[in-house]
């Protein structure tokens, strides 16, 4: 249920230099070499619209679609867009008008069908799919081919919809299994009854390709949009619709909370075991499922195993980290390592982008990135940045750099996973109950003794 994104989507503008190069204003649009910087938002709405001889670049189509909603409601802006491509072909004769928006249709699909392809979400809307409905009968008037087209476009749109649905559901009850939360994990001693990770699958590169299917698939749900619309409800002044009050961020915060899911699996799995050599044997194989998630450029993976071994009731267990090899370890550590702004790690992100522009093999393309770290990117560039100029024009650089980044993150969204699924393995990582992070203090406890005052008094507070 992939959308194809294309590559000559991507949003690629140059850096440039103020004070060299040519700054030209048509009206209320500012253009520095032939680059749009800034405008009104009445002038952004109408560079949007088609008219018989102008179709607005695709790029401008991505950005502007990206990134209004951070000054309108999306059905605000295609009610103004549409009534203004009709309006456009008014002259007062009945039969001019049937000709001239016979002509201008087909860009008007052509318009719609990019948004509902690239932002199917905002159809989540009735009133989008009212105004889509109306639409298609004014379509319908003139010309029977853009009918046709319209037709179609809005039945890939109810498919891809339904399917949102259907994962959001699957993802709903597969966390209410994981939340039952079974005797056999409330005391370690009982743990013996849940069955471990390696006993249901003791193969590194296995585990790392089962996981980069959860990955992939997650990822494949998240809108664009959503990016931008994680930090448009920060704002009270955008507000005053309600419009960003709704969760309009759901599959980007069950994709967090996935992550999430994973630390505290490894960290479970890692404090579970009674046996020392056995709890060293299951650090042993999540550093070589670390190291296969790197070789294969799943990054968030990567990094999630990262954080459950290094979150306190593991970090603390010295005995049983004592009796593993650190070497490799270390390794994965210095290439996630946060100094210098993840530098390290932002160098092998570049390294598998490039990977994956020239790939031969769909396993060649698979870039999946340290995610929280990409919203953070894209949180900070918002907020470093005013989105309005003194003037009360829109800041159209901002906005072209925003959809730079979520434009890249699109063309990772679309690869197919082509490792074969299994499913006993699948089932397990997102389904096997996980210890609380109190749980987790306590059954580390139990491996290990309190080694000071602190620990102790940190353990009687916790039974």
């Amino acid at each position: 249920n992939k959308q194809t994104f294309n590559n000559n989507f991507l949003v690629d503008r140059g850096s440039r230099i103020y004070g060299h190069g040519i700054t030209a204003s048509y009206g209320e649009m500012c253009y520095h070499d032939n680059s749009l910087v800034s405008a009104s938002l009445e002038a952004l709405i109408q560079h949007l619209v088609p008219t018989v001889d102008y179709y607005p670049d695709r790029s401008y189509v991505f950005t502007f679609l990206l990134s209004s909603r951070l000054f309108l409601h999306p059905y605000e802006l295609m009610t103004r867009v549409c009534h203004l491509c009709v309006e456009q072909q008014r002259s007062g004769d009945a039969l001019l008008d049937k000709i001239r928006f016979r002509e201008v249709a087909p860009k008007l699909v052509q318009l719609l069908t990019e948004w509902t392809e690239t932002f199917p979400y905002d159809f989540r809307d009735e009133r989008m799919m009212r105004c889509l409905k109306d639409m298609t009968h004014h379509v319908a008037r003139g010309d029977e081919y853009s009918w046709r087209a319209m037709q179609q476009m809005t039945q890939r749109l109810i498919k891809r919809l339904s399917a949102l649905g259907q994962y959001e559901e699957a993802v709903a009850a597969l966390n209410a299994v994981a939340l039952e939360r079974p005797a056999s994990l409330k005391s370690k001693q009982a743990s013996g009854q849940r069955s471990d990770v390696m006993s249901v699958c003791d193969d590194p590169f296995i585990l790392a390709q089962q996981l980069t299917h959860i990955e992939l698939d997650r990822l494949s749900f998240i809108g664009p949009e959503e990016f931008i619309q994680s930090f448009a409800m920060k704002d009270p002044l955008e507000n005053h619709k309600g419009f960003f009050r709704k969760r309009k961020t759901s599959n980007l915060e069950a994709y967090i909370n996935w992550f999430n899911r994973l630390s505290y699996l490894v960290a479970t799995e890692i404090c579970m075991p009674v046996k020392k050599k056995h709890r060293a044997r299951i650090i042993e194989f999540f550093i070589d499922v670390a190291q296969e998630c790197f070789n294969i450029g799943n990054f968030n993976s990567l990094m999630a195993i990262i954080t459950g071994m290094n979150m306190s009731p593991v970090a603390r267990l010295r005995k049983t980290w004592s009796k593993v090899n650190t070497d490799k370890f270390e390794i994965l550590e210095h290439q996630m390592d946060p100094s210098s702004n993840f530098s390290n790690y932002r160098t092998a992100l570049r390294g598998a982008t490039q990977r994956s522009e020239t790939a031969h093999s769909s396993q060649e393309k698979i870039v999946i990135p340290f995610f929280s770290l990409l919203i953070k990117d894209i949180y900070f560039l918002n907020e470093g940045c005013a989105s309005r100029l003194p003037n009360g024009h829109i800041n159209f650089e901002k906005l072209w750099e925003l959809a730079k980044q979520v434009s890249e993150f699109l063309v990772w969204r679309q690869v197919i996973c082509p490792f074969d699924r299994d499913r006993r393995i699948l089932q397990y990582l997102v389904t096997t109950p996980v210890f609380s992070e109190d749980e987790l203090h306590l059954a580390s406890y139990e491996s290990e003794g309190p080694e000071n005052n602190m620990e102790k008094d940190s353990r009687r507070s916790l039974r």
